[in-house]
């Protein structure tokens, strides 16, 4: 059956949800349908083509799938392992009455598992060297990630990094229980393939100073991370065993000999605090509590980052807010804590601790972690540059180009404070485009709606029963520091796990001018709401349709429309209607090079 009822030909009237029939759209209306109507993909700070890449995974196209997640995200494997996964609370999947999300970040894994080729993947540079040098300081994350950017718009590109391996936070904060490192490893190692030069053991301030890489480059990037420890101002918190997380799960991940005592105590709710307990767990610690001021719901993990330190024999303590330490001949010897309730929101859209009046408590402690977040450091900067870099509160500037115009960039938790792996890719690939924008003088890459006719999704209505798969993971027995932890889909998961997926970039619409208004769809649809009779749409001054009048009956019976709120992609509609009216496109968010740019190498 022909489903593609729109010829290129015909002139589309404001009716349709996007500007044009096929090909390249760029009008408000199609980045509005991209952004409602796919919204994994709008939630991801990278823009990753999720529905893209789960498509490719349920057929089985794993290196379609990978190249998908390298393009946008530049490390797969890894975000594979521990992205904290905004896409998933967004997922059409997870709406009320729809099941669970699906499982994205643990598909995606799947596609490296499964490839057939393990070679490295190196993306072809979208322009012809520039001749133009680029430093970037730090290699983590975001220094990684802009680089790599840089290197495809085809300059020179060259990361300093102050530890011994590159990685960031991939290889010196995650546990290598939760992150292999050979993951991080290939994945740095294609950085590197694509034209980008790593210098490790090269402390900035120190061998070389900020003012002679300006001197020697046309720009340089700051992406040095946040390793500077934040300390709660408590009471004794300078007595020994009390230390803060990051710092402690530095040395666990690089060897180094770690004792912890019998009972530990960790303070804090996000991976940090998580990581740190399981570590602590794994070094021998009998005794193993997390004390989190906020309930559970409000933890910066999922759920199952719970379950599984739970798993352990990790103990849970929320609702418990630190209030000092008490020691014995210098050492730590436990915290004082009072219950609290919550209040109202704080600026962080969380529920605001509240101390509950006389319900202190001790737990006792040989060692006390502190999760509870590290900020930038900035001593490094060269005094005469310090002023183009801070703002008046001598942090780094909120934005990625300082007042050094041109010249001097910054990426990554070093401006935005410490966030995911997932938010620092997605900064530093602006931050990319930004100063490739002011090296060049010009925009060379854009933003498209690519729109292409299709003949079928090959989604049923059965599909939406499929449950969301379980992570296999290794019995509590056999987990030590070194091993992974979660031992990833087999491929009959993976799959039916991807086929879960609504494929929300597929578009069914029906074409009013050539339907005939036998109500076949209306007698199949499979979801009470999917296809709906309407009287007029309403539209926004940007010709976006902005919402509907649904009829009241025959005299204002006017149109059919699709809800693709409510569309599951099934086609059942396509396949009764006797006159081929309802068409079917897959509709993809895609970054492109400019036409008329110069250079171009592809």
């Amino acid at each position: 059956m022909n489903l593609n009822a729109k010829p290129e030909s015909r002139e589309l009237s404001r009716e349709w949800v996007l500007s044009r029939n096929v090909g390249q759209a760029a009008a408000p209306k199609d980045f509005a349908w991209v952004a409602t109507n796919i919204p994994c993909q709008a939630a991801c700070p990278a823009g990753t083509d999720i529905p893209g890449y789960l498509d490719a995974i349920a057929q089985g196209r794993y290196e379609e799938a990978y190249r998908i997640n390298l393009r946008d995200n530049v490390f797969p494997a890894v975000l594979g392992r521990v992205c904290t996964r905004p896409c998933e609370p967004a997922c059409r999947h997870g709406w009320e009455g729809l099941g669970e999300p699906v499982a994205i970040c643990f598909a995606k894994r799947s596609a490296e598992a499964f490839m057939r080729d393990k070679a490295p993947m190196v993306l072809p540079p979208h322009f012809d060297p520039t001749g133009k040098r680029i430093a970037v300081v730090g290699g983590g994350a975001a220094g990684l990630t802009a680089a790599r950017e840089l290197a495809l718009f085809g300059h020179e590109v060259t990361v300093f990094e102050a530890h011994d391996q590159a990685g960031g936070m991939m290889v010196q904060g995650i546990p290598e229980f939760r992150l292999p490192r050979e993951i991080v490893q290939r994945e740095v190692e294609q950085v590197r393939l694509q034209g980008v030069q790593i210098r490790c053991g090269v402390r900035i301030g120190d061998e070389v100073t900020l003012a002679a890489l300006l001197a020697e480059h046309d720009a340089v990037v700051l992406s040095p991370g946040t390793l500077h420890p934040t300390l709660p101002e408590l009471p004794d918190v300078d007595l020994q065993g009390v230390r803060h997380g990051l710092q402690f799960l530095m040395e666990v991940n690089h060897g180094e000999p770690v004792s912890v005592g019998e009972s530990v105590i960790v303070i804090g709710g996000g991976f940090t605090a998580v990581d740190c307990a399981r570590s602590a767990r794994r070094l021998g610690a009998a005794k193993v509590t997390l004390c989190y001021r906020r309930s559970a719901e409000e933890m910066y993990i999922s759920g199952h980052e719970v379950e599984e330190m739970g798993a352990e024999g990790v103990g849970f303590r929320p609702l418990a807010m630190p209030l000092g330490f008490e020691g014995e001949a210098g050492r730590v010897r436990g915290v004082r804590f009072t219950e609290v309730t919550l209040g109202a929101p704080d600026e962080s859209g969380r529920r605001r601790p509240m101390p509950k009046p006389g319900s202190e408590f001790v737990l006792e402690a040989d060692t006390v972690l502190l999760a509870t977040g590290q900020q930038q450091d900035i001593a490094w900067i060269d005094a005469d540059l310090a002023d183009a870099v801070l703002d008046e509160n001598r942090k780094p500037r909120a934005n990625f180009e300082t007042n050094l115009a041109g010249r001097l960039f910054a990426a990554g938790d070093f401006v935005t404070g410490a966030v995911s792996l997932i938010d620092a890719i997605g900064h530093a690939k602006r931050c990319a485009r930004q100063i490739d924008r002011a090296l060049t003088g010009t925009d060379r890459i854009k933003e498209v709606v690519e729109i292409e006719d299709a003949d079928e999704t090959g989604r049923t209505r059965e599909m939406d029963e499929f449950p969301r798969q379980p992570m296999p993971v290794l019995p509590p027995d056999r987990r030590d520091l070194r091993t992974e932890v979660e031992t990833g889909y087999g491929e009959e998961a993976a799959r039916e796990e991807a086929r879960r997926c609504y494929l929300c970039h597929y578009k069914f619409e029906i074409d009013n001018d050539l339907c005939i208004y036998c109500d076949r769809c209306l007698k199949v649809k499979p979801v009470e709401g999917c296809i709906v009779k309407v009287a007029s749409l309403n539209f926004d001054e940007a010709d976006r349709i902005v919402g509907v009048n649904p009829s009241t009956g025959t005299r204002d019976y006017n149109m059919l429309y699709i809800d693709q709120n409510q569309c599951i992609r099934c086609g059942a509609c396509a396949d009764v209607c006797p006159v081929e009216c309802i068409s079917l496109q897959k509709v993809s968010l895609h970054t492109v090079i400019n036409e008329a740019m110069p250079g171009a190498s592809h």
